[in-house]
């Protein structure tokens, strides 16, 4: 088909296109390295990220990554599951005694995906759902352009106590008794304070609805037995993500007690086959790894994120930065929510700090209209926590945040000093590998 002359191009042609597709995929690995050194010098205090065990990692590298599981173990689809299933049981085993729950399904694959798999569960669309608003702290999941909306929902938003950051309790019981919700949603992605479920008890009883509490946040506190017991104050169902204060995988978790055979049964079909296929059972076995630690160091280590959160709070505070709810210690929580509107707003504070090479994300406050560029900005110490850090390096981190948000000092020049504090704290701590180092990235061979 191919004369000589058309052979050579033909073979020229293909040599330059693999060296190419070499050349990209080298390049590729490069960002990889440059963002894992990146971060490795830097003070990374996004609420929502968290770093795993070296033993939880090698889970995500084995394997497991590449295999297929559908429906539960003992019942699976496809063949090849039988060290899977009893990786999967041990991870069910563990979930259940952490926290203390009946029924648990670690299949969703990310925390999100677990709300749309409640969402389908229990819900039709054109039902009634009560949510906090997105100004007041929600994540964008409960958002009419989220899931909630995607499902078709109709949701209300509780009256909101600005002052305290939390429901307006009173408020919120008429709330409840007027607009009967089919479903009452709890759960913040800026989480301060415990929410006041069990004096809402018999509000939630009289409209009649499910409760569901959105963990995601504060998921490892709750496993800490350090922030407040959803399942035992009134909570139906607990969703949550995997990776925050719980310091796992990115993946997703469902969590309930006493519910009825139907409701079980609901949130199973909605996990699969509703919204998930295989559930990444690499994510699942570094799920499990990590629940086999969070036995151990769980208490400690979300004790000290808490007490981190408090302290990095109280010296910002000092230093004259307008951090919310002082008056009630300013957080219960692993969150931080802080007003620089008199220092550039939310998003340009943000892009300074990271020039610092402190991560951090822009946010809204109560009263904000923009998302893109509200007055706030978000901190969490849940990282910086496993890493090892304590109240005495809270109070440079808030010195080095200070020197960037309100003297203004050139970001190239703080860099230099975040990494002065983060090179002596690059070690995971809170885990079976204690000591071994966060930002490991192994050369291939």
């Amino acid at each position: 088909m191919f004369g000589k002359t058309n052979m050579f191009y033909y073979g020229l042609a293909y040599v330059k296109t693999v060296t190419f597709m070499k050349e990209d995929a080298c390049w590729i690995r490069d960002q990889v390295k440059q963002h894992t050194r990146w971060f490795e010098q830097s003070l990374p205090m996004i609420a929502s990220e968290n770093l795993m065990s070296p033993l939880a990692k090698e889970m995500m590298i084995s394997d497991f990554h590449d295999r297929y599981a559908e429906g539960m173990p003992g019942k699976r689809y496809y063949q090849g599951n039988i060290y899977v299933d009893k990786v999967e049981l041990k991870c069910l085993e563990l979930a259940r005694k952490i926290f203390d729950a009946g029924f648990v399904d670690v299949r969703p694959i990310s925390g999100t995906v677990a709300n749309i798999a409640v969402l389908f569960a229990l819900t039709e669309p054109g039902d009634k759902i009560a949510t906090p608003e997105l100004a007041s702290g929600a994540h964008i999941s409960t958002a009419p352009f989220g899931a909630v909306g995607l499902r078709g929902l109709n949701p209300v938003h509780y009256p909101w106590d600005y002052k305290n950051w939390n429901l307006d309790i009173d408020a919120t019981r008429k709330f409840l008794r007027k607009e009967k919700p089919k479903v009452a949603q709890f759960g913040l992605s800026v989480f301060l304070f415990p929410t006041p479920i069990k004096e809402l008890e018999d509000a939630l009883q009289d409209a009649g609805c499910m409760v569901w509490y959105d963990a995601a946040h504060v998921l490892g506190l709750i496993a800490g037995k350090k922030f407040q017991d959803p399942l035992r104050e009134g909570v139906d169902i607990i969703s949550g993500s995997t990776h925050k204060t719980f310091p796992g995988p990115n993946h997703g978790i469902l969590v309930g007690n006493d519910l009825s055979d139907e409701v079980e049964a609901k949130l199973r079909k909605a996990a699969f086959p509703g919204v998930t296929s295989s559930h990444h059972l690499h994510a699942m076995a570094a799920l499990a790894v990590t629940m086999a630690e969070y036995e151990i160091y769980g208490k400690k280590y979300a004790s000290q994120v808490i007490k981190n959160a408090k302290a990095l709070g109280s010296a910002l505070y000092e230093m004259g930065i307008d951090v919310m709810c002082p008056h009630l210690g300013f957080t219960e929580s692993h969150t931080l929510a802080i007003s620089v509107a008199n220092h550039g707003g939310g998003a340009q504070v943000a892009q300074d700090l990271e020039r610092a090479n402190i991560i951090v994300n822009k946010n809204m406050l109560p009263g904000d209209t923009s998302s893109v560029k509200p007055s706030g900005i978000r901190l969490g110490t849940q990282e910086l926590t496993r890493l090892g850090m304590e109240k005495g390096e809270m109070e440079e981190v808030a010195r080095l945040i200070y020197r960037v948000v309100v003297k203004k000092e050139d970001p190239e020049v703080v860099k230099k000093d975040v990494w002065e504090l983060k090179k002596e704290f690059t070690k995971v701590r809170y885990c079976l590998n204690e000591g071994e180092e966060a930002y490991q990235y192994h050369e291939l061979v």
